[in-house]
């Protein structure tokens, strides 16, 4: 689920909502369905659903950070 362009803060947001709602969704057909086939397709779904998670926490942090500034950048040069 890559894309080409930068996603803004809040579409990370809504994205990270969307793979948490389906990765509930898959865990609760994963406990409908029986079948070592069905079990393995669900299992692989959720396995891409939360590396996509991951993917999008990890964009998230990185535009959150507020970078450190160090103590002479703040104090005026004489």
């Amino acid at each position: 689920m890559g894309s080409d362009y930068t996603l803004s803060l809040a579409e990370i947001e809504e994205r990270i909502a969307i793979v948490r709602d389906n990765i509930r969704q898959l865990t609760e057909q994963a406990t409908a369905f029986s079948g070592a086939a069905d079990e393995q397709r669900i299992a692989d779904r959720i396995a891409d659903q939360e590396d996509e998670l991951q993917r999008l926490l990890t964009q998230r942090d990185e535009m959150t950070k507020q970078p450190a500034q160090p103590p002479s950048a703040t104090r005026r040069q004489t």
